[in-house]
């Protein structure tokens, strides 16, 4: 049997994420002159994109053994790259915060507080490390046990952190709370697939 593998796979599904965001990112800052009004829009954008592609990527493992379909299994499988696009989507996303920073310092300061700094660089610190380990050679030089230990308490730390990012804003802005769907769903996903499974009763 001959075994077909989908073009959108893969080091390319990578590259054409990755460039899809860039392209975006530049099309949207331009909507308005790349003025500061557009970069911030970028950050909103870039925000909710690394939000899809971390559920895609940490629910993948989890919707595979509960319902192995064609799609979740084409979600297990690039896994690895979907973590990687969200790694580039918060990498465009922290250079947009960098270029608010400088073209709004008084607009950033009033958007951000010590807790942002804290909680906010220990996440991309985590984002940083999940993705450079996340090639063969550096996942073997950690090892397995370190690996798993990295990704899983990473995983949910990122997924505790888009959870309190985006339900600040619901009190201000209702609508926000569609964002928090996909994060509960992940994390019931992951409780369920985790949950011991039953022996079948055996036939008397």
């Amino acid at each position: 049997m001959s075994k077909r593998q989908s073009w959108f796979e893969g080091w390319r599904l990578l590259a054409v994420l990755t460039l899809s965001l860039i392209a975006l990112s530049l099309w949207i800052a331009s909507m308005r002159q790349f003025e500061v009004e557009g970069v911030r829009m970028v950050i909103r954008f870039t925000a909710r994109s690394s939000l899809v592609l971390f559920c895609l990527a940490f629910s993948a493992a989890a919707l595979a053994r509960l319902w192995p379909t064609a799609w979740s299994r084409w979600q297990r499988r690039n896994r690895r790259y979907l973590g990687l696009a969200f790694a580039a989507s918060h990498a465009i996303h922290a250079i947009a915060i960098v270029v608010f920073a400088n073209m709004d310092p008084a607009g950033f300061a009033a958007a951000t507080s010590a807790a942002s700094y804290i909680f906010g660089g220990i996440g991309y610190a985590i984002i940083i490390a999940m993705a450079a380990t996340s090639f063969d050679r550096t996942a073997e030089m950690l090892g397995p046990r370190a690996w798993r230990m990295l990704h899983l308490t990473g995983g949910y730390y990122l997924l505790f952190q888009f959870t309190v990012s985006f339900g600040k804003r619901v009190p201000d802005m209702p609508l926000y709370a569609l964002f928090l769907i996909p994060l509960v769903a992940v994390f019931a996903l992951r409780m369920i697939a985790m949950a011991p499974r039953g022996r079948p009763v055996a036939a008397s």
